[in-house]
């Protein structure tokens, strides 16, 4: 069984048991649960279901795995005389493991 939601105007396909990176969620803590709600696709082996634009009452349930962290760094460098700049950003998401499909 697999499922296809959308998070942060992005789209996601998953199965049981893989893992993804979604989002950063401010009340979220490692082993808590999520419920995403967003189901636009929901595939069994007799066939798939779906959405226009959602499939009712299907969620993706998830648990929280952890929270990687990528440093992105940025560097501009013109041949001149103090022209150097470097600017840097971490973008926080969260990693979750899907552990049900509900559809």
């Amino acid at each position: 069984m697999y499922a296809i939601f959308e998070d942060g105007s992005r789209q996601y396909h998953v199965e049981e048991g893989s893992a993804v990176t979604i989002d950063y969620r401010d009340d979220a803590k490692i082993g808590d649960t999520i419920e995403l709600t967003k189901v636009l696709l929901v595939g069994k082996p007799g066939g798939a279901t779906i959405g226009q634009p959602l499939v009712a009452g299907a969620k993706v349930v998830a648990e929280v795995v952890d929270f990687p962290k990528v440093k992105t760094v940025t560097q501009y460098f013109r041949r001149r005389k103090a022209s150097k700049r470097l600017r840097g950003h971490t973008q926080p998401h969260i990693r979750v493991k899907v552990k049900q499909i509900v559809g």
